[in-house]
């Protein structure tokens, strides 16, 4: 997907306006990409030079330098600590990031950026204890603030996503490293982007959230 994005030197940006719902092509369930938009500021609180972008960029680096606050007016994002979409990923749905330790950064560092069209379906997945989704198996439909607790078992090693967008968290309670993940089958959890199979809570992806 191409890049269509702008940097601004001055603090003025211009108002979100939302498109038409009724959109050809679309399930009802998923409303179109061209919808979002997201800004990066250098300076915390929105000050300083910023960036702004409404699709998919592997590479931020020529925009800006570092991040300390976001400010997303349409569609849901992940950004991405490196280039092409690799390191610390982090979700970011619409509203306002005045720090970076408000998205749960570890550092003021984003490189690349996914966009992904808001979700209003229906959410269900199946986890497995073994890669190649083998092993112990059970099938969710809602979120899950400890996977232990209900699962029995501290690592997810693979995983299929069948409906909805979800999210996964190193930590119980929605915290640590965070891991989107889209409808598809994920055999290893490398596939997510993660070097080890500890997941301590995951939850759909909503708005709102």
């Amino acid at each position: 997907m191409s890049s269509h994005c702008h940097t601004f030197d001055d603090a003025s940006v211009e108002e979100y306006k939302r498109p038409s719902e009724s959109v050809g092509g679309y399930s009802a369930a998923i409303k179109p990409p061209t919808m979002g938009k997201i800004i990066f500021y250098e300076g915390q609180n929105f000050q300083g030079r910023h960036w702004e972008c409404n699709s998919d960029c592997a590479d931020t680096f020529r925009h800006f330098n570092c991040c300390n606050s976001i400010r997303v007016t349409g569609g849901h994002w992940v950004a991405y600590e490196k280039p092409n979409f690799n390191g610390y990923q982090y979700i970011l749905n619409q509203g306002e990031y005045p720090d970076y330790h408000l998205w749960m950064g570890f550092n003021n560092c984003i490189r690349s950026c996914q966009m992904f069209p808001p979700y209003r379906g229906a959410y269900k997945m199946k986890i497995f204890n073994r890669p190649e989704m083998s092993g112990s198996m059970m099938e969710f439909m809602d979120d899950c603030p400890n996977v232990y607790e209900r699962f029995h078992h501290r690592n997810i090693f693979s995983c299929q996503i069948m409906e909805g967008y979800w999210v996964f968290y190193e930590h119980p309670n929605y915290r640590g490293r965070q891991y989107f993940l889209r409808p598809g089958e994920y055999r290893a959890c490398s596939d997510w982007g993660c070097n080890n199979a500890w997941v301590g809570s995951f939850r759909r992806l909503r708005s709102g959230l």
